[in-house]
């Protein structure tokens, strides 16, 4: 069936008066955008522009995706009907409409479902499947894009979003539905129950992230804290967290609605300079020492914070999360609490900077693909065979786990952690620049940035694929004078020299991924983003001094941007 078939034939159905106005409205180029394909599970399940069509997010692609599920389930986890399925959604335009559908479509399958009485932050839901020895959970959140989208997430029975070897059976099962627009409901006689859950799930969630606290007996009222949870769902949890704990915290008003058109906010993205507008005007007024905020799904943080000059700097995530592990790992050497066997898990994107941190305090590192359910799957591996113990696992994309009872990254944990390690340096008379500086004096100065840029449409998609076959058969050599010395294929699991003779394999799933490897110890990652049309570029400068990483990352990413000619 061509566009212009499929257009016609969801034009002739009955579909809801909005989904029907859309389509009439369509113009040739929007009409072909959103039939050309089907929306597809990236990194993290289905994410995509809200609308009618099958290259959108609407009620026929989730009751499409869950029909696919519910069968996935039945198949594959024993007792999946009486276990259950925890559901729950973000602020996002028809967020609960979709959560509701869901439990619908489990329902007529006879399985049962749980929901929340309101929006919830996902890693609650990842607690939730995990407390309630679920059969899997849904999540329905676009995370941190923008207002047009919404998203559908799915979870195993270990609170973590399902990996290859569980999604691709999924996707096979999806795949051979039909289309959306056709899908029809389960016929089980016996209907599946929807329990609606009580404050139960809230309190335990807050207590075990309560428990996470390393120095809990700072002194924390003298800590000037700015929060805004971008119009999302951290908004709730985090006021109990921050009320039990103490501290003296100013909270965005503008952003404490949950908006589903984000409309006091420039950005959701805690990633984006521009989230903190808002939260910065606060913070000058309060003169505060530390901004906190969320992305709207709150798996996601953000920080700014006072330097030693007075003025507010935006971490990275890689920075943060580098000097989360000095913390974390430090104050636990100290306490005698690190075991022999311990692991941090980062991403093969991910600073190198963590990795120096967890050498200089002998503490292993594993690297795994973008996603955090690869984090969450190597948890339960070593969970199960109690060969390692969990320490920290992080991405540089501002997501962080400290404590495994969740299995997906967690704002909540971070908050709570953040706020404790800004605490316990202001103490001491320093401020986080002061401590990166320290830090970055044992363990070499890194600098490390992400860039991204849209293709938007088929075309788009073509020119993606073009960059990256490029650079696999024209591998870069040197950049601004720096030479090479090996790459990263993730779509053939090699590490290469620049003869192409095969140095090491790695025993990961395959993705398309390739990661450079500068004799200076810089890199350089690049990978079409498995949420949205664009390709990212993960910057990575190394200099033994400060000032010999200034403007560095920009320099090498003009010279690949003129290598690919992307100008």
């Amino acid at each position: 069936m061509n566009v212009e078939q499929k257009y016609q034939k969801w034009l002739n159905s009955s579909l809801p008066n909005d989904l029907h106005a859309q389509l009439e409205s369509m113009n040739e180029k929007e009409v072909f955008d959103a039939f050309y394909t089907d929306l597809e599970f990236g990194t993290a399940g289905l994410r995509g522009v809200l609308g009618p069509g099958s290259n959108r997010l609407n009620i026929y692609v989730v009751r499409k995706a869950t029909v696919g599920f519910a069968k996935y389930l039945i198949e594959n986890v024993k007792n999946a009907k009486e276990r259950g399925v925890v559901i729950s959604h973000d602020n996002r335009l028809y967020s609960r409409e979709f959560t509701l559908e869901t439990a619908k479509v489990f329902s007529s399958f006879g399985i049962k479902s749980y929901i929340f009485d309101d929006l919830r932050p996902t890693p609650e839901l990842s607690f939730a499947v995990r407390k309630l020895k679920a059969a899997g959970g849904v999540m329905i959140t676009a995370s941190h894009n923008p207002k047009e989208y919404n998203g559908y997430k799915v979870y195993d029975e270990e609170g973590c979003q399902l990996t290859p070897n569980k999604i691709n059976p999924l996707v096979e099962i999806i795949n051979s539905l039909g289309d959306e627009i056709d899908i029809t409901y389960g016929d089980s006689k016996v209907k599946g129950e929807i329990v609606t859950l009580n404050s139960d799930v809230d309190e335990d969630y807050v207590n075990h992230v309560l428990s996470i606290q390393i120095n809990k007996d700072l002194k924390k009222d003298d800590l000037k804290i700015v929060f805004s949870p971008q119009h999302g769902t951290s908004l709730e949890r985090a006021k109990e967290l921050f009320g039990i704990l103490g501290y003296q915290v100013t909270y965005v008003e503008e952003q404490c609605t949950h908006d589903p058109l984000f409309s006091n906010t420039s950005s959701p993205n805690p990633e984006l300079p521009e989230a903190f507008d808002l939260s910065l005007e606060y913070a000058k007024k309060v003169d505060a020492d530390l901004i906190i905020s969320t992305d709207p799904d709150a798996d996601r943080i953000g920080i700014v914070f006072k330097d030693r000059n007075g003025e507010y700097q935006l971490y990275t995530g890689n920075q943060t999360g580098g000097l989360l592990l000095y913390y974390i790992l430090g104050e636990k050497s100290k306490k005698g609490l690190l075991k022999p066997n311990s692991v941090v898990f980062d991403t093969v994107v991910t600073s190198t900077l963590g990795q120096k941190v967890c050498a200089h305090f002998g503490v292993e590192v594993e690297s795994v693909l973008t996603g955090f359910k690869f984090i969450g799957e190597k948890i339960y591996r070593y969970e199960l065979s109690g060969e390692k113990h969990f320490e920290f696992g992080y991405e540089e994309s501002y997501g962080y786990l400290i404590a495994p009872f969740v299995r997906d990254k967690d704002s909540l944990q971070a908050i709570v952690m953040v706020a404790e390690m800004v605490n316990y340096f202001l103490k001491q008379g320093k401020t986080l620049d002061v401590v990166l500086d320290e830090l970055m004096d044992i363990v070499g100065y890194h600098s490390d940035e992400l860039y991204s840029i849209y293709f938007h449409g088929a075309q788009g998609k073509e020119t993606i694929k073009q960059i990256m076959n490029k650079l696999r058969n024209h591998p870069l050599k040197e950049l601004c004078g720096i030479k090479v010395s090996s790459y990263d294929d993730y779509k053939l699991l090699v590490n290469k020299d620049l003869e192409g003779n095969v140095l090491k394999k790695y025993n990961l799933p395959q993705t398309n991924l390739l990661k450079f490897y500068f004799e200076d110890g810089s890199t350089i990652a690049i990978r079409p983003s498995g949420t949205e049309p664009k390709c990212k570029f993960y910057l990575g400068s190394v200099s033994k001094t400060k000032e010999g990483n200034i403007g560095k990352n920009k320099r090498l990413y003009s010279a690949l941007k003129k290598y690919l000619n992307i100008e």
